[in-house]
């Protein structure tokens, strides 16, 4: 997967801008504040993925105008593509000039992996950061999936509402029933997906977490759903008069978490910060792995100024590691990247990109 040509114009604080980058190395620098990271965000839409940075679209567009544009040109293994998204009340997103009924069906046709200083707590935060991780690795091999995530989140979100009316007053516990079914179809579902990704991931992940962290630890990844039971449907029934009770959903999908075993303990609440860091960067790249036995290419890196918070070790295996693929990488200075020899370097200053 290559971006050949990257072109936009309103994305946040960006001016218009044209590049054509390079096809192995981009370093992208620039003080703080002058969209460096906006310029990455903006690559990744074309995953058909929410922002990494926000849920909300209208933060995408310049404050003063009314719409934003992006446009990239890729060569993947089915030939040369064109991508457009345009970001307005809503995102809208053109293949090949062909309109998409939704940006999300960009999926599948680009990928990317990305690393922000965020993915660096990937481990010890919240159980919501690594079951989006999981989502969207899986949505950019199996498209379809996001449908499913789509489904079952708007039968959760309806039985909630209902949950929380009846806190308030008595009503028909059988008005839950369509949206239990509907939850535990999806959601049996979704959780089938994500156990058989980190099935694929296993594969990597070993060797990589060696390799970053330079030890001989055992390591081993374990999905953990919020209930030992397989029969979802079951699960809500059970729980019904409680969840009445508190006016949420208590079991499915929504809850379910992942823990990182090394030698026996549980990385989240007993791995080091090393460990913790060292993980974090064997998943995303273990992601860019399974996305090449899958897609038979490897993906686009967009690497947003994690380099520097990485001791001399991890810096030199991410960047060995990724040398397989088209990488960009921010930083505020370029003279942070010394181990690359080659490649271009581009400054961002007040939102224009100029190549150097």
């Amino acid at each position: 997967m290559l971006i050949k040509k990257v072109s936009g114009i309103n994305y946040r604080n960006l001016k218009a801008f044209e590049i054509e980058p390079d096809l192995k190395t981009n370093v992208i620098y620039g003080k703080n504040a002058q969209g460096k990271t906006n310029f990455l965000e903006a690559l990744w839409l074309f995953t058909g993925a929410k922002s990494f940075r926000t849920n909300k679209d209208s933060l995408l567009t310049n404050l003063e105008e009314s719409e934003s544009k992006i446009n990239i040109v890729f060569e993947s293994n089915k030939g040369e593509n064109e991508a457009e998204i345009k970001i307005g009340k809503r995102r809208n997103a053109s293949f090949n000039e062909k309109k998409l009924n939704s940006a999300s069906l960009l999926a599948g046709n680009f990928c990317a992996i990305v690393f922000s200083p965020d993915d660096l707590n990937l481990i010890s935060g919240s159980p919501d950061k690594r079951r989006r991780f999981l989502d969207v690795a899986i949505s950019q091999i199996y498209p379809k999936y996001i449908e499913i995530l789509k489904r079952y989140a708007r039968a959760l979100a309806q039985r909630n509402y209902l949950l929380k009316e009846m806190c308030k007053k008595e009503s028909k516990e059988n008005l839950l029933i369509p949206f239990e079914n509907e939850m535990s179809i999806a959601g049996t579902s979704i959780i089938r997906y994500r156990k058989r990704y980190l099935e694929l991931i296993e594969e990597y992940i070993t060797e990589i977490y060696s390799g970053i962290s330079q030890s001989k630890e055992s390591f081993k990844t374990v999905y953990e759903p919020f209930t030992k039971s397989e029969d979802l449907l079951k699960e809500l029934e059970l729980k019904r008069k409680e969840d009445i009770k508190n006016g949420f959903s208590s079991v499915g999908p929504h809850r379910d978490d992942i823990d990182f075993i090394i030698n026996g303990l549980s990385v989240k609440s007993l791995g080091s910060q090393g460990q913790k860091r060292s993980v974090a960067l064997a998943l995303k790249l273990s992601e860019a792995e399974v996305l090449n036995k899958i897609n038979g290419e490897y993906p686009v890196a967009l690497l947003d100024d994690v380099l520097s918070e990485l001791d001399p070790e991890r810096q030199n295996f991410i960047l060995n590691h990724i040398n397989k693929m088209q990488v960009f990488i921010t930083c505020c200075d370029p003279a942070n990247i010394k181990i690359l020899s080659k490649g271009t370097v581009f400054k961002v200053d007040d939102g224009k990109i100029e190549k150097e």
